[in-house]
Formats: structure tokens, C-alpha cells, sequence
């Protein structure tokens, strides 16, 4: 009981300081002068180089294309996310700031550790706020990208299960590749907020599969379900690259189920690549997660910063992300009509992320890996 009313006491200060930092930031932005965006290349072409963080390594072809197009100098950095979070605490710390900007895909620890600390902060560029929904807004969620269910097309003609629930079944006993949880926070994100947000659609599944309702001491439809999935021995990864090879390399006899980033399927092209996506898969074929946008505090180039903010939330800026299938949250951007994964015809199929709750993500984190820890079976 000690335990709980600690973490709830730090739940509280957490969300305290977030609230006070999100007042602090407010005020300014109310009284903003009209936005010139010839004014900010100007003051940006007299600063230092920037250094942008991201976890793809599409982000040294977007900040080349920048430099070349402002005359600013920018140079890209492929950064997991984790690595991110670690290196902008240091820097700030150390007073020694290498990373300007980050677009970093652990929105639960940018709410709860880099913006409230004063780490780092979001800038919302005023010439696209109506184009961008509320709820990326604060803080700038810059891209959503999708992790979906794959199959391998030249094994079966169409998605092999229907249900997620099937994955838990004795016949992919072993066959289901993934990332392992305790090593990517999104994922345990994503259990948590699928038993916050969708909880009641995952028990549904659960009916329509066996015909009668779940019975469960697990607290929710979606735990017993990771449970489960856990207990049926997956095969786990350290990157999308090694699920996406069990599930699509071409000449197999052996099928997987795989979990991975949509834009694994440029492999399909690139590499000759098998991939195919569960569509139609009860209740969700995938789900969503954020790559947050943020300037580090300190950076001696504020202004090339906010520029490289304002480039990546147009069309030129994400394409090189867009052909990958992640998705700007400017509502101008679209997807190209090539896009291999073929996510953007299925997007009501996918669950979103809810920016909302992304605290209470970071909260529960240790308590969704404690289940997976315990249930996970080789």
C-alpha cells in the first residue's frame, strides 16, 4: 500500500509540474506578433548549424534537403527514441547542447520528462495551426506512424488469422515475430492504451472468436490478452528489420505472423520482400504511435530550429517519412498514392494514439512490462 500512495504522489507532481509548464507556454503564445516566415530564414541563415534527432534514418535526407533549400546548416541523426531521451537530458545538464531539434517517437516521456523539466519544448508554427488537429497541438505531435500485423503473400493469399486472438491459439504457438516489449516502450504504450481506450473492443473479439464472453482475474480484456500472447512463446526481435525477415523472406515453408512498422514494406520492392498487411484483422490491424517535435532548450539556434519545425510539418519537409507511411498531422499532407503498405486505405482499421492519456502511458509502463516479464514464455 506504501508503494501505491508513492506513485500516486508522484503521478500527481508529475502531472503538476506538466500543467504549470503548459501555463508557462500558453501566455507568450497568446500574444504572438504576426508570423513572417521570410523574417525566421533570415534570423535562422545567421545561426549556428542545427543537429536533428529521429529514430529513421530518413532524417539525414530531410535535414540535407533543408540546408539546401534555406541555406541553413542542418545535419540529421538517427537516434532510437530511448537514446534520444538520455542524450537531451545530459546535454542540458552538462550545459553542452548537440541536439537542437528531436522528433522523438516516446511521447509518454516527452510529457513527462523532458517538457515539464524544462528539457526541452514544443513550438506550434501559427501559419499551420489550423491545419493541424487540436489534439497534436500541445505538444506538436509532427508525424503518427502505424505498427501493423504482416503476413507473408506468397504463403497465403489473403491475412492467414481474422482475430488477434487467434495469435494466442496453439496454431501460431512460436510464429508470431515482434519486438520485445521490455526493450520498446511503444508497445507496452500501446497495451495500455488499448485498455483504456479500446478494452471492451478487445473482449468483443474475444466473444466473436469463441462464441462466449471472456472470463478473466487479469483486470481487462486487453492483459489477458497480452498474457496470453506472451505465454505462446513469440518470437522476439531487437528491431522491426528482424520481424519483418521472419515474416516476409521469400521461399519459406514455415509462416509467421509479424509485428512492425509499415515502413518495413518498402522491403517488398528493395528486397523482394513478401510482406502483406491483415486487413480486416478484429479489432484493430495495427495501431498508431507519435513522433513528437521538440526544441531542445539552450540551443544556440532558436530560430534555424523552429524553421526545421515549420519544413517537416509540410509536404516537402515529411515526404521522405510519407513514403514510409507515417503520417504528418498537417491535414494538407497526405500520403503518396505509392505508398507500398497500402496503411492510408485502411486507416479506420487502425487504432490511434490519444495524445490525452499519454501520461498515464508512462505511469503504467513497469506495471505492463511486470505482466509480460512474468507471462512471456520460450
Amino acid at each position: 500500500m506504501q508503494f501505491l500512495r508513492t506513485e500516486r504522489t508522484h503521478r500527481a507532481i508529475r502531472r503538476a509540474l506538466l500543467a504549470t509548464t503548459i501555463v508557462a507556454f500558453a501566455g507568450p503564445a497568446l500574444a504572438q506578433e504576426p508570423f513572417d516566415l521570410n523574417a525566421l530564414i533570415e534570423a535562422a541563415r545567421k545561426e549556428p548549424p542545427i543537429t536533428v534527432y529521429d529514430s529513421t534514418g530518413k532524417i539525414v535526407e530531410m535535414a540535407k534537403a533543408f540546408a539546401e533549400k534555406y541555406g541553413v546548416g542542418a545535419e540529421g541523426s538517427k537516434v532510437k527514441a530511448t537514446a534520444q531521451l538520455e542524450m537531451i537530458i545530459r546535454e542540458a545538464r552538462a550545459n553542452n547542447i548537440q541536439g537542437d531539434v528531436s522528433i522523438i517517437s516516446d511521447a509518454p516521456a516527452a510529457m513527462a520528462q523532458l517538457i515539464p523539466q524544462g528539457f526541452a519544448e514544443s513550438w506550434l508554427p501559427p501559419d499551420l495551426a489550423a491545419n493541424i488537429p487540436t489534439e497534436y497541438q500541445d505538444p506538436l505531435t509532427v508525424v503518427t506512424s502505424a505498427n501493423v500485423w504482416a503476413y507473408n503473400t506468397e504463403l497465403f493469399d489473403k491475412c492467414p488469422v481474422s482475430n488477434i486472438w487467434q495469435l494466442t491459439g496453439p496454431e501460431w504457438k512460436g510464429k508470431v515475430a515482434m519486438q520485445d516489449p521490455l526493450g520498446k516502450p511503444s508497445y507496452v504504450d500501446w497495451f495500455n492504451q488499448m485498455a483504456k481506450h479500446g478494452d471492451d473492443k478487445v473482449a468483443a473479439a474475444y466473444k466473436e472468436l469463441y462464441g462466449k464472453d471472456l472470463e478473466t482475474d487479469d483486470g481487462s480484456a486487453t492483459a489477458a490478452w497480452v498474457k496470453a500472447l506472451a505465454a505462446n512463446a513469440p518470437l522476439l526481435t531487437d528491431a522491426d528489420a528482424a520481424a519483418a525477415d521472419a515474416v516476409g523472406a521469400p521461399g519459406q515453408s514455415q509462416p509467421f505472423m509479424g509485428l512492425m512498422s509499415s515502413a518495413k514494406f518498402r522491403d517488398n520492392a528493395e528486397k523482394g520482400m513478401k510482406l502483406g498487411l491483415c486487413k480486416d484483422l478484429k479489432p484493430w490491424l495495427g495501431w498508431m504511435y507519435p513522433g513528437v517535435g521538440l526544441i531542445t532548450k539552450g540551443t544556440n539556434s532558436p530560430n534555424a530550429s523552429k524553421l526545421f519545425i515549420h519544413y517537416v510539418m509540410t509536404a516537402e519537409g515529411i515526404a521522405p517519412q510519407a513514403e514510409d507511411g507515417k503520417m504528418s498531422t498537417n491535414k494538407d499532407v497526405s500520403l503518396p498514392a505509392d505508398e507500398p503498405s497500402g496503411i492510408g486505405a485502411v486507416l479506420d482499421q487502425v487504432m490511434p494514439y490519444q495524445m490525452a492519456t499519454s501520461l498515464d502511458d508512462w505511469d503504467a509502463r513497469e506495471t505492463w512490462q511486470d505482466l509480460w516479464r512474468l507471462s512471456y514464455q520460450k
